[in-house]
């Protein structure tokens, strides 16, 4: 952030440093007579346009009104004998109307205004009137300009003497620019200079232009034709360097010599405050590089620059320290040569002491004097009232010495206008300076009783203009106090003005000014109040904001409350635009959605009718890059090549990455895809390319804000065929039904094809087999292939090989797929104990056929309690767990469970069952110790009796080999109203026992089987129904889908003895 602070200049009060100001002479007031003095006047050298009317200026003051006339070629011009010429009403310009004909040529030559009164003449300075000439160039044929390559070569120009000179500028003939370089560049004469020529310069003619400014016409010159003569024919090789191209065309080298100035001395004169130009060049071969040196010094600090290709040194406002010896050296490898130019500045007449106004009491003395210096020293003139002063009537009071003229005690009746006129062989001066003898009294010229405000601590001028003769003395006071101000922090001029160097609280008052002298004095009073400074005491900061962010810039101030203030915004010194976007607030602005155009110098200025102070914060937006451009393919090879590009503007945040892309049209038309990534320091790069594809390359620029816009694409670049080096990835084979398997791939990108006619040969074969390899060839745009007939899920061996007209890439990796799954079989030996009122345990074994991927099994429960059932509860598990623990809800229900496993291709056959009865189910008292009560013990007694006769009849049976028919469960929905299937049992049928509905699970849960005693021994020998040592049974559950089988649903089990005795329980 930047402060800066000012104090305005106000009615009364000038703030200006420059004491010039305070001790001016003291102008006569406009009541009072005065003799002439010119106000307005033309140049001295006045070129006018031949097509406009022609205004010669001449303006003057004085009391009474000045009368004009005019002399040309020193003599008196008549104008009211010409009805072209007329001068304005009170004014002495002449105005020359060519509406009704005449020529302005006629009109060319030296005038002279000079204005009349009582009192005196002042004259103007002698105006040199020419008329602006543009004339054509002259007739002429040129000949074919022959020259041999490497030769130098100079076109002149010699345009036609035009008024002013005009500007000169090579064209061809079709107006095309010739194009200007270290080698062929134009002079400050208008010729073009060729340092050598080369082949290609015969492309083009050459043709002069001088632009006319005041007529606004071009004339051409006739185009000059160039003829090289060269050892090889043209275009024959091409080079990036001027060495090269000359050793290549067997141009000899040359030393350095100079065309322009000739030889190795020149001299060269310029008037003091014009601008000098040197120039120096040069031929040779190579073309050589030119160096400015100052003999025994530097050149010019601050006013020095080099033109033209370093073949011109330009001085700007020249002074007589810049005479001396200037050298330029012409180098190249073959040698230097160096060409000195010997400066001398002259200067034409300036003023040392130019004589002013001077107004005399009748009987006081005064002098003029007219101090001028130059190169040569001027001569000094003196004129009174237009004529020279040795011709004029003798003045007793008036003594003329050289440059000073002295008046003592002058008289009334020698007002007079005096000319100085100093002049040299490069010009002159002329001044009027008047003398006029008044009585006057003293008068104050600024306004009465005025009111001044300023700023705490700054410098004040109370001004008091005043009048007299003979000039009054001036005194200050404040309060009304007798003591005059002067000293320590007050300091009077002598023009009046009082200027308190610093101001404080307790310098407010009023002051009065007192002008005296012999005829009276005059008085005028002025109200100074201090106030107190505005201060931006917080101001905004500098700032880098992203684009499209929103940005407060603050700015808190403090002013006199006394005073007005006005806060305003400034953007790089322009009033800012305020709008929806950007706001003003109370304390700040705020600038929403910033963008580039955004960024600059903010200043706030906060204002009085006082002062001001200012705070400036930069605000640098940080935006995406621009677009790289001018991208170029070279190093053009079979796999590689070098892309090129010129970087966009940053946009205030360094790149850091380039990002290349590349298009291909043959398979993905219009897609960009990415190719490589550079740093940001790096504007070209080796690409790797791959084979058959048709390249198209673009950049994109990165820095922290984002990415630029890409570039506009390079040209293509085509690259040869070769067999594939790569196979496609990510190969896997994967059934979609039980009897399939499907071969996919990913297919090899447009960079990876290498040849036409892509395909793939897929092949595939059972793994652990020794069967041979199966195999189909299938087209580079597919990407799958199914392989039918296959077993349920059994794994294969796996191979997809890339192939074109090229040939066949690598042999491709082996991976394993498997076919199409199925429903898993159902989860083996389901087990279900209640080990306690409060739990219930679910184990199992993983199917015996999972077809496919076990992924997990899922288990349904429900809640039962005679008829009424709880909601259907779901439980999924993982492949890998087999076992369930339960927390009971509550120790009266039963749960019935369905569980099955599941593939990716569904849920399996289920295995179900139901919890067991719980011991106190059929109690419906407080439990008590049954142990002790007699019937527990005489019913115990009679179970083991029954227990006793059920084995005797079982190896009875069994001893004499009957059987029956035996029929595995039926799979049946877990369904809360069914009471006929109970979940776990095996279902009889037996043409010679009646079903007994309703079978009975034991009291640890296991579900019995109800059939003959004979059936039972062979179960329980068997492996498929087995009692654990906890007494819970083990069931191997299967579903037949036979339809015949499906009406054992309806039979009941079997009754036994053993049934009969549970039932009682």
């Amino acid at each position: 952030m930047v402060m800066q602070r000012y104090l305005l200049t106000y009615i009364g009060v000038v703030l200006t440093l420059n004491l010039h100001h305070l001790i001016r002479a003291i102008d006569v007031p406009r009541d009072l007579h005065q003799p002439p003095t010119i106000t307005k006047q033309s140049v001295k050298n006045y070129i006018v346009d031949p097509r406009d009317n022609i205004f010669i200026e001449c303006e003057a003051k004085g009391n009474p009104v000045p009368t004009f006339s005019w002399t040309r070629n020193g003599k008196f011009f008549n104008v009211a004998k010409d009805p072209r010429v007329s001068m304005r009403h009170w004014s002495g310009t002449l105005a020359v109307d060519f509406r009704s004909g005449g020529r302005p040529e006629d009109y060319e030559g030296e005038y002279q205004c000079f204005a009349r009164n009582d009192f005196g003449t002042a004259i103007s300075n002698k105006i040199f009137l020419q008329v602006s000439k543009s004339p054509l160039w002259p007739k002429e044929n040129l000949d074919i300009q022959e020259v041999h390559e490497g030769a130098q070569l100079i076109l002149a120009c010699n345009p036609p003497p035009g008024l002013p000179p005009p500007a000169i500028f090579w064209m061809s003939s079709s107006m095309e620019p010739i194009h200007q370089d270290k080698r062929v560049s134009q002079g400050h004469n208008g010729d073009l200079y060729f340092s050598n020529v080369l082949q290609e310069d015969s492309q083009t003619d050459y043709s002069c232009n001088a632009r006319f400014a005041f007529t606004h016409t071009i004339q051409q010159k006739n185009p000059y034709t160039l003829k090289v003569l060269t050892k090889h024919p043209p275009n024959e090789t091409s080079f990036q360097n001027y060495t090269d191209i000359y050793s290549a065309r067997g141009i000899t080298e040359r030393h350095p010599s100079f065309m322009y100035p000739i030889g190795t001395i020149s001299s060269q004169m310029v008037l003091r405050g014009e601008d000098l130009l040197l120039e120096c060049i040069a031929s040779g071969v190579p073309t050589p590089g030119i160096m400015w040196h100052k003999k025994g010094g530097d050149l010019p600090a601050g006013r020095t620059k080099l033109e033209n290709f370093d073949k011109a040194l330009h001085i700007a406002n020249v002074s007589e320290e810049d005479s001396g010896e200037y050298f330029c050296l012409a180098s190249n490898k073959v040698g230097t040569s160096r060409h000195t130019i010997s400066v001398r500045v002259k200067a034409a007449p300036f003023w040392l002491d130019e004589p002013e106004n001077l107004i005399l009491a009748p009987g006081e003395d005064g002098r003029l004097v007219c101090q001028a210096n130059g190169n040569p020293k001027p001569s000094i003139q003196w004129l009174v009232n237009g004529e020279p002063i040795e011709s004029s009537a003798p003045n007793p009071s008036r003594e003329v010495t050289g440059d000073t003229i002295m008046f003592r005690d002058i008289q009334s009746g020698s007002s007079a206008v005096y000319q100085c006129n100093a002049s040299n062989e490069h010009g002159y001066l002329l001044a009027n300076a008047f003398v006029s003898v008044l009585d006057v009294i003293p008068r104050i010229l600024a306004p009465r009783n005025q009111l001044i405000k300023v700023i705490l601590n700054n410098r004040t001028l109370l001004n008091c203009p005043f009048f007299g003769s003979p000039i009054p003395t001036l005194r200050w006071f404040k309060n009304g106090q007798g003591s005059t101000l002067h000293g320590g922090n007050y300091k009077a001029h002598e023009n009046g003005t009082l200027e308190i160097i610093r101001a404080r609280k307790e310098d407010q008052g009023t002051y009065t000014c007192v002008a005296t002298n012999l005829l009276g004095k005059a008085q005028n009073q002025v109200r100074l109040e201090i106030k107190d400074p505005t201060r931006i005491v917080d101001g905004p900061k500098d700032a880098v904001p992203k684009k499209g962010s929103t940005v407060y810039l603050v700015c808190r101030t403090r002013h006199d409350p006394t005073l007005r203030l006005t806060v305003s915004w400034l953007k790089d010194d322009v009033p800012l635009y305020l709008g929806t976007r950007i706001r003003k607030e109370d304390d700040g602005l705020t600038i929403y959605g910033v963008s580039e155009k955004d960024q600059g110098y903010y200043t706030c200025v906060a204002s009085t009718e006082l002062d001001k102070d200012t705070a400036r914060a930069h605000l640098t937006i940080l935006a995406r890059p621009d677009r790289p451009r001018d991208l170029e393919l070279t190093d053009l090879s079979e796999r590689s090549v070098r892309l090129t590009w010129i970087p966009g503007d940053d946009n205030n945040s360094p790149i850091t990455d380039y990002i290349v892309e590349f298009e291909e049209d043959r398979y993905e038309p219009g897609r960009w895809q990415n190719h490589s990534r550079y740093p940001g320091s790096v504007n070209s790069a080796v690409l790797r390319l791959a084979p058959y594809v048709n390249y198209q390359f673009r950049v994109i620029a990165v820095n922290e804000v984002g990415s630029s816009y890409p570039s506009l694409p390079s040209e293509r670049y085509h690259t040869n065929g070769a067999r594939p080096e790569y196979n496609p990835t990510g190969v896997k084979g994967a059934g979609t039904a039980k009897n399939n398997m499907v071969i996919s791939w990913t297919p090899l990108s447009a960079t990876q094809v290498y040849g036409p006619n892509l395909r793939y040969i897929v092949k595939w074969r059972r793994r652990d087999t020794r069967e041979s390899w199966s195999n189909r060839t299938v087209k580079g745009d597919i990407s799958q292939y199914t392989v039918t007939q296959t077993p349920i899920y059994t794994p294969y061996e796996i191979k997809v090989q890339a192939v074109n007209d090229y040939g066949m890439a690598p042999e491709a990796d082996t991976v394993i797929g498997y076919s199409g799954e199925d429903l898993p079989s159902g989860p083996r030996y389901f087990r279900i104990r209640q080990p306690n009122l409060e739990t219930i345990t679910l184990e199992w074994e993983h199917p015996e056929h999972p077809n496919g991927n076990l992924i997990g099994y899922t288990l349904r429960y429900q809640a039962f309690n005679g008829s009424k059932t709880g909601r259907t509860v779901v439980e999924n598990f993982s492949p890998n767990q087999t076992r369930f623990l339960l927390q009971r809800t509550d120790p009266i229900s039963r749960y019935r469970f369905n569980l099955r496993s599941r593939s990716q291709i569904g849920e399996g056959e289920p295995a179900i069952g139901e919890s067991p009865l719980p011991l106190n189910e059929a109690y419906t008292k407080p439990p008590r110790d049954i142990a002790t009560q007699g019937w527990f013990i005489g019913l115990m007694c009679a179970i083991a009796l029954l227990v006793l006769i059920l084995l005797i009849v079982c190896f009875i049976k069994r001893s004499r080999g009957g059987k029956y028919p035996v029929r595995e469960n039926k799979d049946v929905p877990l369904d809360p109203d069914d009471q006929k299937v109970d979940n776990g049992s095996f279902d009889y049928s037996d043409e010679d026992n009646k079903p007994l509905q309703g079978s009975q699970t034991s009291l640890d849960g296991t579900i019995k089987q109800q059939e003959s005693d004979d059936s039972l021994v062979d179960y329980g020998e068997g492996g498929e129904g087995q009692f654990n040592e906890d007494g819970s049974f083990i069931g191997q559950y299967t579903v037949k889908k036979d339809k015949e089988e499906t009406e054992g649903n309806e039979s009941s089990e079997a009754t036994s003895p053993v049934n009969a005795i549970y039932s009682l329980a």
